[in-house]
């Protein structure tokens, strides 16, 4: 039979750089003799013959003529005019015979609507549509793929299933948005795959995971998996009901930052799965009295050493420790548990592995051409470009889709400072200014505004947080007053000056008392959260308490007195794990936190871990450590100039009707013996904590925990009282 089909597109078909491949595989109509029929090709390489079977019973099977020897088949049925089901019956090299359905006879899956929305920049969940799902069309269970790569010249699907031969499945383009698709009946979950594409940037030809994909392989390997989001039955309805009164700015959030792949590890040195973790972990939490966990990047990331903050997969959670259900019962558990849970999320950039975002297309779809303005020299990383729309929409969706189908309660943008300045970490000649001449990315204030808009319209009741370790004004501001939006942000100020002022030997801490007073001029002027994070104990800066001066009693002292007086001091609370238990090294990725020392014969570590658990109860049972924690109204100072020996006392308020509290903090290893401070009214207070206690490890020192005021007027109090203030202690009374 001669062929209906041009030999150049056969052999085009052949070669997988056909752009088009609809136009010439399926069904076709054409004209044989001047008349009507219908032509039905396909591209088999691996079949010695092939036959087409009519859905119709009363239709026989057409043998298909081979009409290229790398494999394709021809069949023409004269006389039709309509388009008709039908399978294809193939048998294989080996003799072996089986019957499928034929993906290019199936019509596009997305709609028009669909196209015009993406390239318009108005669908902010674009992976309902792009990556790869399990469907049914006309009846033929499936699973339909769809991908954005513009200056493609073909598009394949990859996987086992045919053997990863980009000929076998190329894909649908789109028109002009750049979007490829494909509907490849048969195909069930868990199936592996990627996508080849071939450019026409000089022949270019790549494998690459699903940048919308759900799930993936284990490193090593880098494939995609099938996988479906919504099939997990949740249990947390009474949570995610109630959750805005856990995440309110008048709450008391006290957060447990965890790198899962070293929280714990098993005996063999193993990570904990998923399911391990929402047993060990979510237990643990509660027992400790955290009210949030945050997660490091659990994020799809090829190299451990990142931490997570080189992700490939944006909308796909690491197969280090489970599956993408496994994670969501882990979530589900702390929701049932009280427990918010909040992922670090990091749209500054990505790495640049092949199989990954990095020049997707043959061209630098993500990120920028020129590396004054697409790399990141500090961290071998490129940058979104910000001001694309399509790139907008893509982590916009990454963003919605962790609140949607993963029911997160906050979001931590990471390096924010990185994103905002176009000089960040630059010298002279080594970055464009803006249109105005500026150093600002507009690009990425912009996205960033819209990305509290977005989230804060879809999920009122999530937090947002910025990393942000400059004095960019009105971060966490609305945005329809010039503000970013976010709702928190980090106090990287006093991170700084308290850990410097920790690191002094206590002798000379008079000379810098600054350190220990200077937030407060600003305290106000962010909605902040003060962080002691993951990277405070890397790097060489030492762990928490390697940090602290003196010797061994001195260095938990220290560290206990730092702890309480970061609770009492207003902003909400961020601490990294180990810290909790004085880990002496280092945080190591690669290792388990040193939970044996909480063995230890001198109890010290456990001693230090009862402190941090009670000031977590201490702090959410007390409304004045946090209704106020954004204005002066929550905070007086009753006494910041005792810089010669090192004391300051403060008073904090909540906004309902609940006692004050009342922090006083002696930062030298001296006792201070019949030490007069100011108190706001008279009668009797209670020692809520004492930083020095004996179940804490201290000394004892205090004061039978009962202080009784007189109206003796002091410091500008009105009553006061000869107070017992303990060597390196912070008190907390409540009148």
């Amino acid at each position: 039979m001669q062929a209906t089909v041009h030999p150049d597109a056969v052999a085009a078909v052949c070669g997988a750089y056909l752009s088009t491949p609809f136009d010439i595989l399926g069904q076709h109509p054409v004209e044989i003799d001047g008349k009507p029929a219908i032509a039905v090709r396909a591209f088999l390489p691996h079949a010695e013959k092939a036959a087409v079977r009519p859905a119709a019973e009363e239709e026989q099977l057409c043998p298909m003529t081979q009409i290229h020897p790398d494999g394709f088949f021809e069949s023409v049925f004269p006389g039709r005019q309509e388009h008709f089901s039908y399978t294809l019956v193939i048998t294989k090299h080996e003799g072996v015979t089986y019957e499928a359905e034929d993906p290019y006879r199936f019509p596009p899956v997305l709609s028009d609507f669909d196209l015009h929305l993406f390239g318009e920049g108005s669908n902010h969940r674009i992976y309902h549509r792009l990556g790869a799902h399990l469907c049914e069309v006309e009846g033929v269970r499936g699973v339909s793929f769809s991908l954005w790569a513009p200056s493609a010249e073909r598009v394949s699907v990859v996987g086992q299933f045919n053997q990863w031969d980009g000929r076998r499945h190329p894909m649908r383009p789109r028109g002009a948005t750049g979007i490829w698709e494909l509907f490849i009946p048969g195909l069930e979950e868990w199936e592996i795959y990627k996508y080849e594409i071939r450019s026409r940037h000089r022949g270019y030809v790549v494998e690459k995971s699903d940048p919308v994909g759900f799930a993936a392989e284990l490193r090593p390997k880098t494939a995609s998996l099938v996988f479906d989001v919504d099939r997990y039955q949740w249990g947390d309805q009474s949570w995610m009901e109630t959750r805005g009164s856990a995440n309110a700015l008048e709450a008391p959030i006290s957060i447990y930052e965890v790198h899962l792949g070293s929280w714990r590890r098993t005996a063999d040195g193993r990570w904990l799965t998923y399911l391990d973790l929402a047993d060990e972990l979510v237990s643990y939490v509660k027992e400790m009295g955290y009210t949030h966990i945050e997660l490091l990047p659990i994020t799809e990331h090829p190299f451990d050493g990142s931490w997570g903050y080189q992700a490939i997969g944006y909308f796909c959670p690491t197969s280090r420790f489970g599956t993408p259900d496994e994670l969501m019962l882990l979530i589900d558990r702390c929701h049932q548990a009280g427990i918010g849970v909040i992922l670090d999320w990091v749209p500054a950039h990505f790495p640049k592995d092949e199989v990954g975002l990095a020049f997707f297309d043959g061209t630098h779809l993500y990120d920028h051409a020129d590396p004054r303005k697409g790399e990141h020299k500090d961290w071998g990383t490129l940058i979104f470009n910000y001001d694309r729309t399509e790139v907008r929409e893509f982590l916009l969706s990454s963003a919605v889709f962790w609140l949607d189908k993963y029911h997160l309660d906050g979001l931590r943008v990471d390096a924010v400072a990185s994103m905002l300045y176009l000089d960040y970490s630059r010298a002279e000649g080594e970055w464009i200014p803006n249109q105005y001449g500026g150093r600002e990315n507009l690009g990425a204030i912009s996205l960033l505004k819209r990305f509290n808009e977005v989230v804060h319209q879809e999920y009122p009741d999530v937090l947002t947080f910025a990393e942000e370790s400059t004095a960019w004004p009105m971060v966490s501001r609305p945005t329809y007053v010039g503000g970013l939006g976010f709702d928190l942000k980090w106090n990287m100020g006093w991170m700084h000056d308290m850990l410097l002022y920790m690191s002094r030997e206590p002798v000379h801490r008079r000379y810098h008392h600054d350190n220990l007073t200077f937030s407060l001029l600003y305290s106000f002027t962010e909605n902040f959260i003060l962080p002691l994070s993951h990277d405070e104990v890397v790097h060489g800066k030492r762990a928490m308490l390697s940090k602290m001066p003196g010797d061994d009693w001195q260095k938990f002292a220290n560290l206990r007195a730092l702890y309480a007086y970061m609770f009492g001091h207003p902003g909400k609370k961020l601490n990294f794990m180990g810290g909790e238990i004085g880990q002496w090294d280092e945080w190591d990725y690669d290792s388990s936190v040193q939970w044996h020392l909480l063995d230890s014969p001198q109890e010290r570590h456990r001693q230090l871990q009862r402190l941090v658990r009670d000031l977590n109860h201490v702090y959410s049972a007390e409304p004045a450590l946090y209704e106020d924690d954004f204005s002066w109204e929550g905070f007086e100072w009753i006494d910041f100039r005792d810089v010669d020996q090192s004391i300051v006392s403060f008073i904090r308020r909540g906004k309902s009707e609940a006692p004050p509290v009342i922090i006083i903090a002696n930062w030298t290893p001296v006792p201070r013996v019949d030490y007069r401070v100011g108190l706001p009214r008279p009668g009797v207070y209670r020692e809520l904590l004492n930083s020095d206690a004996d179940q804490y490890g201290g000394s004892g020192m205090g004061n039978s925990g009962v202080v009784t005021a007189e109206e003796i007027p002091w410091q500008g109090q009105p009553c006061s009282a000869a107070l017992t203030l303990p060597p390196l202690g912070v008190l907390f009374l409540r009148p």
